[in-house]
């Protein structure tokens, strides 16, 4: 009786481990469902986008960008979601070596950064200038220039006269614009009794010198608020970086970990 006991404890013990099994598998369902949120906000973008048929500055649309990183994170979380429930050691490997080059890739890219920052600076001077230049054109552009101002208390990527760069804010005596001279109302400073956003606040502004555009604009570049807005809220920077990092790291810790109790399981079941 005892024997038998003994034995079927023997065939019941199992060296998978249940929680580390379930955590992975509910760890990679829960961004497996963000991805398909964010494949569905990049559809969503790229049929209104089609819908208002605003011409298309970027060099990649940013919905299909959104599109093809919710795809690419639907895959990894997908073989993460399935080779945790189905102790599957080839769909563990996919999720593990994929969460790996993802890390990697963003640790390349945040030392090139840290060590570039000049180059860094610069290539962010041209994608701002084209943001600048193509205003008007396109949706996407000018409510990412508008956020950017508003956020950082900023007109511009060196000063306000940046806005110079975009037809219609032209500032030379030929632009027949009635724009002329203007900057967008993003850079205005709000006043504290205003109820109905003056559209036409910016209007005639780089005429102005710096101190007169001070009294209705904020007229420092966001180049530099950008740098200030960094060296002031290193914390949050360093926080938000090690929770992109975090779950990562644990997605790629427990799935070796699950890999190597399978392998155990498979020899022991063997033998």
């Amino acid at each position: 009786m005892d024997r038998q006991v003994n034995f079927t404890r023997t065939v019941m013990f199992s060296f998978v481990n249940p929680w580390i099994r379930y955590f992975l598998f509910f760890f990679s369902f829960l961004f497996w469902v963000f991805s398909l949120l964010i494949v569905a906000i990049g559809v969503y973008a790229k049929v209104q986008k089609a819908t208002d048929t605003v011409r298309d500055t970027f060099l990649i649309d940013p919905a299909v960008i959104l599109i093809v990183v919710g795809v690419v994170m639907f895959f990894i979380t997908f073989c993460g979601c399935i080779g945790a429930l189905r102790d599957n050691i080839l769909l563990l490997k996919i999720f593990s070596f994929s969460l790996t080059l993802v890390f990697l890739t963003q640790m390349a890219i945040a030392i090139l950064g840290f060590f570039y920052s000049n180059q860094t600076r610069e290539a962010l001077g041209k994608f701002v200038k084209k943001a600048i230049v193509h205003y008007r054109d396109d949706l996407d552009l000018q409510n990412l220039m508008d956020y950017i101002q508003k956020e950082f208390k900023c007109c511009g990527w060196n000063n306000y006269t940046d806005w110079s760069w975009n037809l219609y804010f032209n500032c030379t005596p030929s632009n027949p614009s009635t724009e002329r001279c203007s900057v967008p109302f993003s850079c205005c400073t709000p006043l504290p009794e205003e109820t109905v956003i003056n559209t036409k606040c910016g209007f005639g502004v780089q005429k102005q010198n710096y101190v007169d555009a001070t009294k209705s604009i904020y007229p420092v570049g966001c180049a530099d608020r950008a740098v200030t807005w960094i060296e002031s809220h290193l914390m949050l920077v360093g926080a938000l970086t090690l929770g992109l990092a975090l779950p990562q790291i644990a997605g790629i810790v427990l799935s070796q970990i699950l890999i190597s109790e399978i392998r155990i399981e498979v020899v022991r079941s063997v033998l």
